[in-house]
Order: structure tokens, then C-alpha cells, then sequence
């Protein structure tokens, strides 16, 4: 395999820590440093159908945002079906599986000055299956950056638990990045988790302010998520969800929620309600929804059907009652899509501020 390219591994304390927001970000600072950058995924655990291949959604989101020149499946290498685990334990195949992430390795870094890669939640993620971050690392022959999420205390407990998985498996950490930390504790945070992680050996890269953007889910991501049917044409499905509200009082109680951003989320039947949204709201100098989402699949009359068509922003139509639908959006991971272009240009901007770009490159 590959040993000269230049690489990096990103790795996490747990699941949703910020790793694929790093490397989206990571990936163009290193452009101003390296002309040529590769990126690949070796372990995904979430994805798509590509050309009858199995692709990990990061690797499609990286790919899409800046054009790496490189297959798909040798980005992505490895792609956890949910009977992966079970056939592996049945019939155990690693070395297949680490000539599959060598190859990938190879070919991604072919003609490229360095390479970014990105693995799949905390050091011990895919053990089961003899292939965690810290062992796929190992193979990789890369040293690692752990991403955590913002606090003290808990932080760099989380990256003590998984500095000793890589330290196990002979992976050298070059540091640690802290991420979603309350804006006006981003001094306080980079004192204190500096101090502590130089205790432990280990240098503090970077210290990011959460940005509550980066969790809004956009109106195409909950039409996913729920499965629901697009009642009319909009073109504002990129609209962001800032607030949700349940409309389950009367018109003159439920328009005063009705503001910038905020989710209507009320019963089908509910046709008072969508009447004054469509003769309320539907102006430019009126407060601009981000959308409305219809519940218990009760489908409104062929009267109502037609001004919904007019509504400018997305109306959908979900199966689930108004609680379910209320806490499957509350409760969504958000991830970065390739057409969240506001999310995109903001988190390039944050790495660049907030994370030691040159340190890492010096620590290589």
C-alpha cells in the first residue's frame, strides 16, 4: 500500500461530534496548502445506491462539493449492511476486507499530495468486525485527529477512553479538536481543555463555537425523513427550520406563532387554519414560514388542495399524527447535504478561523 502520500485521520469521541463537519472544512484548507487532495472513507455505516454500489452518504457529500476526480467505491471501500456484522461473525473475511480499504487507499491517492480520512464515530467503532478507527488507522498508516464535543470534563474524558484504544493499536493522536462549544465560552474552553489535554500529552487544534444553523434541518430533509407526500411545487425546500409549532388551538391563538422559519405542523383536517395561513402569510411583508406539515394523512378538500398549490413555501403531507411528527423532526440528525450551500460556506469559514491548519501540517 500507498506508505508516501501525506494523510490524516479524523476520528470521534462518539457519533455526531462533528467529524464530517471537520473534514468538509479540513478539505479546503488543506487545497491552500496541497494542490491535489484525496479523501476516503474506508468503514461507512450510512448509505446510498450508486451504479449498484453500496456508497457512504459523507463520501457523495465530499465528492459533490469538491469534484476529488476519484471513484466512488474506492472512496468508499467498506459500506456496514445491516447483516454485514452477521456474516462476518459467521465467516470471518479481514484480510479481504483490508485489501478492500488498501486498494481504495491506493487509488484515491494516486496523483495526490495528501489525503483526508475520515472514520466512522469513536476509536472502537467496528470492533466487532475487527475493523475500529483505531485499527483501520493503523492499517492506513495515519496519525489521528479525535474530534469532541464542546465542555471540560467530559471531553477529555471521552478522549482519554479512546486515546488508549489507538494507543493499543501503536496510532499516534496529533491532537484534539473541540466542536460545538458555546460561543461565549470559546476562551474559557481553549484554556482549560488545553491545560487538561496537555496533561495527557496532547495538543489542543482547535476550538469551535457551535453555529445552530448546522442542526436546522431543511424541508427536503424532513420530506425524507418522513416519508411524506409534497403537496404543491415550492421552491423554498432548502427552507431551514428554525422553530416548530403544533398548530392545536384555534386560528386567532395559532397565527401569532406563525413567524419567520417555524414548521407549522398540524392535523389535515385542520383546514381553518391552513385558510388563515394562505390569507395571512402569503405576501411578501408577511412573516415568511419555512413550511407546513399536514398530519394523520388526512388530506385536505379539492378547495383547499388549490390555494395550497398557490402557498409559496413547502406543504407536505405526513402519515404520522402531529406528536410523532413533531418529535421525529426534534429529534433528526441533521447532516450537511451537497445543496446546503449556506452550511457549506460556513463551515469552510470555521476551520479556517478555528482550527490550526499549519500546527497539524507541522505535527506530520
Amino acid at each position: 500500500m500507498n506508505d508516501t502520500t501525506p494523510r490524516v485521520f479524523i476520528a470521534a469521541t462518539r457519533q455526531n461530534d462533528g467529524k464530517t463537519t471537520t473534514s468538509l472544512g479540513m478539505v479546503a484548507a488543506l487545497q491552500k496548502h496541497y494542490r491535489r487532495v484525496g479523501y476516503i472513507k474506508p468503514v461507512g455505516q450510512r448509505f446510498v445506491e450508486i451504479a449498484e454500489h453500496k456508497i457512504d452518504e459523507d463520501t457523495v457529500l465530499m465528492d459533490s462539493v469538491y469534484q476529488l476526480d476519484c471513484p466512488l467505491v474506492s472512496m468508499s471501500p467498506i459500506a456496514v449492511e445491516p447483516d454485514f456484522t452477521r456474516k462476518y461473525l459467521a465467516n470471518a473475511n479481514y484480510d479481504a476486507l483490508v485489501r478492500k480499504i488498501e486498494e481504495g487507499f491506493d487509488r484515491v491517492a494516486w496523483e495526490k499530495d495528501f489525503v483526508l480520512c475520515e472514520g466512522s464515530g469513536h476509536a472502537g467503532v467496528g470492533s466487532v468486525f475487527d475493523l475500529s478507527n483505531a485499527q483501520v488507522a493503523k492499517v492506513l498508516c495515519s496519525k489521528v485527529i479525535i474530534v469532541t464535543r464542546g465542555g471540560i470534563g467530559k471531553p477529555i474524558d471521552e478522549v482519554a477512553l479512546n486515546q488508549a484504544l489507538f494507543e493499543k493499536e501503536g496510532v499516534e493522536i496529533i491532537g484534539v479538536i473541540v466542536n460545538k462549544v458555546v460561543p461565549d465560552k470559546v476562551d474559557y474552553v481553549t484554556e482549560f481543555v488545553g491545560k487538561g489535554l496537555k496533561r495527557r500529552g496532547l495538543a489542543l487544534l482547535g476550538v469551535i463555537p457551535h453555529q445552530p444553523i448546522l442542526s436546522r434541518p431543511t424541508l427536503r430533509l424532513i420530506l425524507e425523513e418522513l416519508e411524506a407526500e409534497p403537496l404543491n411545487k415550492s421552491k423554498q425546500m432548502l427552507n431551514l427550520v428554525e422553530d416548530i409549532v403544533i398548530g392545536a388551538m384555534s386560528v386567532q391563538n395559532a397565527l401569532p406563532f406563525f413567524q419567520d422559519g417555524v414548521l407549522v405542523i398540524i392535523p389535515g383536517d385542520r383546514e381553518d387554519i391552513l385558510l388563515a395561513a394562505a390569507a395571512e402569510l402569503c405576501s411578501a411583508d408577511k412573516p415568511q414560514l419555512a413550511g407546513i406539515v399536514l398530519t394523520g394523512n388526512l388530506r385536505p378538500s379539492d378547495a383547499v388542495m388549490k390555494l395550497i398549490r398557490d402557498m409559496p413555501y413547502p406543504v407536505l403531507l405526513a402519515k404520522q399524527d402531529s406528536y410523532e411528527v413533531a418529535s421525529k423532526v426534534h429529534d433528526m440528525t441533521v447532516k450537511t447535504r451537497p445543496d446546503d450551500a449556506e452550511k457549506i460556506r460556513l463551515i469552510r469559514d470555521m476551520i479556517a478561523q478555528h482550527v490550526d491548519v499549519k500546527k497539524i501540517l507541522a505535527s506530520l
